[in-house]
Protein backbone atom coordinates (compact mmCIF):
# COMPACT_ATOMS: atom_id res chain seq x y z
CA UNK A 1 0.00 0.00 0.00
CA UNK A 2 1.19 3.71 -1.03
CA UNK A 3 2.38 5.37 1.88
CA UNK A 4 -0.13 7.98 3.03
CA UNK A 5 0.19 11.09 5.27
CA UNK A 6 -1.91 9.71 7.93
CA UNK A 7 -1.41 12.47 10.35
CA UNK A 8 -4.18 14.42 7.88
CA UNK A 9 -7.23 11.58 8.99
CA UNK A 10 -9.12 13.03 11.99
CA UNK A 11 -10.21 9.66 12.80
CA UNK A 12 -6.56 8.25 13.79
CA UNK A 13 -3.76 8.96 15.65
CA UNK A 14 0.00 8.25 16.37
CA UNK A 15 1.03 8.46 20.27
CA UNK A 16 4.45 7.82 20.86
CA UNK A 17 4.51 4.76 23.96
CA UNK A 18 0.94 3.60 22.20
CA UNK A 19 1.40 0.48 19.67
CA UNK A 20 5.10 1.47 19.49
CA UNK A 21 3.48 5.52 17.50
CA UNK A 22 1.89 3.22 14.80
CA UNK A 23 -1.48 4.90 13.38
CA UNK A 24 -4.51 3.43 15.87
CA UNK A 25 -8.22 4.75 15.63
CA UNK A 26 -8.49 7.90 17.81
CA UNK A 27 -8.87 7.00 22.04
CA UNK A 28 -8.27 2.98 20.78
CA UNK A 29 -4.95 1.01 20.73
CA UNK A 30 -6.43 -0.71 17.41
CA UNK A 31 -4.36 -0.72 14.26
CA UNK A 32 -5.54 1.02 11.39
CA UNK A 33 -3.52 -1.40 9.39
CA UNK A 34 -5.81 -4.01 10.70
CA UNK A 35 -8.54 -2.75 8.53
CA UNK A 36 -6.45 -3.14 5.32
CA UNK A 37 -5.10 -6.15 6.33
CA UNK A 38 -8.38 -7.80 6.73
CA UNK A 39 -10.24 -6.11 4.05
CA UNK A 40 -7.51 -7.63 1.68
CA UNK A 41 -7.70 -11.19 3.46
CA UNK A 42 -11.68 -11.09 2.37
CA UNK A 43 -13.11 -10.06 5.87
CA UNK A 44 -15.70 -7.93 5.64
CA UNK A 45 -16.70 -4.40 7.60
CA UNK A 46 -18.82 -6.38 9.42
CA UNK A 47 -16.70 -8.69 10.50
CA UNK A 48 -14.22 -6.08 11.49
CA UNK A 49 -16.11 -4.16 13.03
CA UNK A 50 -16.73 -7.39 15.33
CA UNK A 51 -13.00 -8.94 15.69
CA UNK A 52 -11.78 -5.73 16.71
CA UNK A 53 -14.43 -3.21 18.52
CA UNK A 54 -14.14 -0.40 15.65
CA UNK A 55 -17.39 1.18 14.40
CA UNK A 56 -18.21 1.19 10.68
CA UNK A 57 -17.66 5.33 10.48
CA UNK A 58 -14.49 4.70 11.58
CA UNK A 59 -13.82 1.71 9.60
CA UNK A 60 -15.53 4.50 6.69
CA UNK A 61 -13.78 7.55 7.61
CA UNK A 62 -10.21 5.45 7.24
CA UNK A 63 -11.14 4.15 3.77
CA UNK A 64 -12.43 7.64 2.08
CA UNK A 65 -9.71 9.36 3.14
CA UNK A 66 -7.02 6.21 1.78
CA UNK A 67 -9.50 6.54 -1.36
CA UNK A 68 -9.34 10.30 -1.22
CA UNK A 69 -5.23 10.22 -0.75
CA UNK A 70 -4.72 8.08 -3.70
CA UNK A 71 -6.83 9.58 -6.34
CA UNK A 72 -5.33 13.07 -5.26
CA UNK A 73 -2.30 14.09 -7.66
CA UNK A 74 1.02 13.77 -6.40
CA UNK A 75 2.67 17.23 -5.32
CA UNK A 76 6.05 17.87 -7.28
CA UNK A 77 9.32 18.30 -4.94
CA UNK A 78 9.60 21.11 -2.99
CA UNK A 79 6.13 22.40 -3.64
CA UNK A 80 4.12 23.50 -0.66
CA UNK A 81 0.67 21.44 0.09
CA UNK A 82 -1.17 24.34 -0.27
CA UNK A 83 -0.53 24.84 -3.83
CA UNK A 84 -3.03 25.03 -6.48
CA UNK A 85 -2.93 23.91 -10.08
CA UNK A 86 -2.08 27.48 -11.27
CA UNK A 87 1.52 27.65 -8.84
CA UNK A 88 2.17 24.21 -10.19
Amino acid sequence: MAALDWSRCPAVESVPGKRSGAWVFKDTRRLVATVFENLESGASIEEIMEWFGVTREQIQAVLEFAARSLDAPPIPAGATASADAHSL
